[in-house]
Order: structure tokens, then C-alpha cells, then sequence
């Protein structure tokens, strides 16, 4: 039990550090061991520079956390063919992560795209 509650408490303390700043890869390091998840964040404050995360959910079990959330921030960089439009956009996005020794080591997302780009190409 005691695992779970620390590995929640882990990913509350990662978000709420890299909402609404300039994410830089030193800091997601502190809690990410996986590169691929590194470079996500690196390229989405690239398009929405000091995005941030709302938590809606979150569950865990283990070493696992499930994190329902919504991605809020400003069109800033070019995605898709969709040069920056500089609107305010909010979607929804679920992640999974897996910890090891107080890292995320592993992870998965799944991400309305679709409601993304229908905020972008709105005219």
C-alpha cells in the first residue's frame, strides 16, 4: 500500500512542478527515466510553451499509475502542417506510467487528437 501512495504522490509532485514553466530536460528528468516520455514534454512546451496539466483522475496500483487529465495551454509552434495559431486549447489525454525507484520508467498515452486539431483549424 505504502508503494501506491508514494508513486501517486509522484506523479501530483511531477505535474505540479512542470505546470505552467518552460520544461526543461534536467528538470523532467528528476522523475523520468523514459526517454520517449522526456521527449514528449520536450516537444509539446515546444508547440505550447508552459502548457499545463489538470488533473481529472488519478488511480494507482502498485508500481502503475493511471492519470486522466486535460492538456491546457496556447498554439505557439507549428503541428500537423497547422502553422501557430495562437489559441488557447484544452483536450483531454490519458497516461500510464510505470515507477521504479521514484522514476518513471515506462509509459503509454492516449490522446484525443481529433479534438485537438478541431481547436486549431477552427476559423
Amino acid at each position: 500500500m505504502a508503494t501506491t501512495k508514494l508513486n501517486k504522490e509522484l506523479i501530483i509532485r511531477f505535474v505540479n512542478e512542470l505546470n505552467a514553466v518552460k520544461k526543461e530536460r534536467h528538470h523532467i528528468e528528476q522523475f523520468v527515466a523514459d526517454e520517449v516520455l522526456v521527449q514528449h514534454f520536450l516537444f509539446f512546451d515546444h508547440l505550447f510553451p508552459g502548457n499545463e496539466l489538470l488533473i481529472d483522475e488519478l488511480t494507482a496500483e502498485g508500481n502503475r499509475v493511471i492519470l486522466r487529465t486535460r492538456m491546457k495551454g496556447r498554439h505557439d509552434g507549428t503541428l500537423k502542417g497547422i502553422s501557430a495559431t495562437h489559441r488557447s486549447i484544452e483536450y483531454p489525454m490519458v497516461f500510464g506510467f510505470e515507477i521504479e525507484r521514484k522514476k518513471i520508467i515506462h509509459h503509454w498515452l492516449l490522446a484525443d487528437q481529433a479534438k485537438l486539431l478541431e481547436q486549431l483549424r477552427m476559423t
